[in-house]
Order: C-alpha cells, then structure tokens, then sequence
C-alpha cells in the first residue's frame, strides 16, 4: 500500500523522551481520527516499543532511538522504533511474556505482549550488536 503521510524523528534514548515519543506518534495518528480506545492503543505499544529502546538497548548508556510512522491507504498506520544498541540474541525468548534482558530488574517483561495484543501486527528485527527495530501496524477505521 502506498503511503498517504509519513514522519521520522530521532532524539535521545533518555526516560523523559519516551512521554515525547508516544505523543508525537499520537498527534501524527490523529489524521486517522482514531477512536479513544485506538489512540490509547497506539500510545501503549509506542511506549513499550521506547522504553524498551531505553532501558535494554543501550544498557546504561544513552543513545539514539529512531521513529518512522506512516499512514498508508486504507487508514493503516505503520510505525517503526529502532536503536543501534546491544540486539537481541534471541527474539523468541524475548518476546515471552515475564523475559526480562535486565534481572533484578523490577519491571514485568511484558513489553513485546503488550505491543502484540494493541496492534495488530508486530515484526521485530534484530542483530546482536548492532540494534533492534520493532515495526508495527494498526488498521484504523473510517467512523461513520
């Protein structure tokens, strides 16, 4: 499908930039006028997908995270986050509800499932040490 509108943005990989991420992602998915539920779904799994980027990725260190969103016809929405950072050496693995890469760490490690159950679709990529790129895509519907 070709894409309608698109937006890329890279900024630092710090805690206080992930509220930034999922409300520009927001913003830029409101052309769709999305319901309130859609919107909150769209916000979580960006969220999830950044911090992941920041606590995980670059374990300690600040580094760069890089959206890409895309409105493609249809009213699909395409997001992309990425990171340079340390990969994923098992995806599988890290995509199981409860994995967490950082132990001791008090977080829940569910992430990924909570990105597979607001989108509808979720691929994530990764090479170990040279970064990961979660891409997801959200069907949204015209409201009459």
């Amino acid at each position: 499908m070709k894409n309608i509108n698109e937006i890329n943005i890279k900024f630092p990989g710090k805690s206080c930039n992930e509220a930034f991420a999922r409300v520009a992602v927001a913003a830029f998915a409101a052309q769709l006028d999305p319901t309130l539920d859609e919107m909150s779904d769209i916000k979580t799994a960006v969220s999830e997908a950044v911090t992941n980027c920041i606590v995980h990725a670059y374990r300690g260190k600040i580094g760069a995270v890089y959206i890409s969103a895309a409105i493609a016809e249809g009213g699909l929405l395409r997001i992309k986050v990425r990171d340079t950072g340390v990969g994923i050496p098992d995806i599988a693995l890290a995509m199981q509800p409860m994995y967490t890469s950082a132990p001791g760490d008090e977080r829940a490690g569910l992430g990924f499932a909570l990105m597979q159950t607001f989108m509808d679709k979720i691929k994530v990529r990764s090479t170990p040490g040279k970064g990961t790129s979660v891409s997801m895509e959200k069907k949204i519907k015209p409201r009459d």
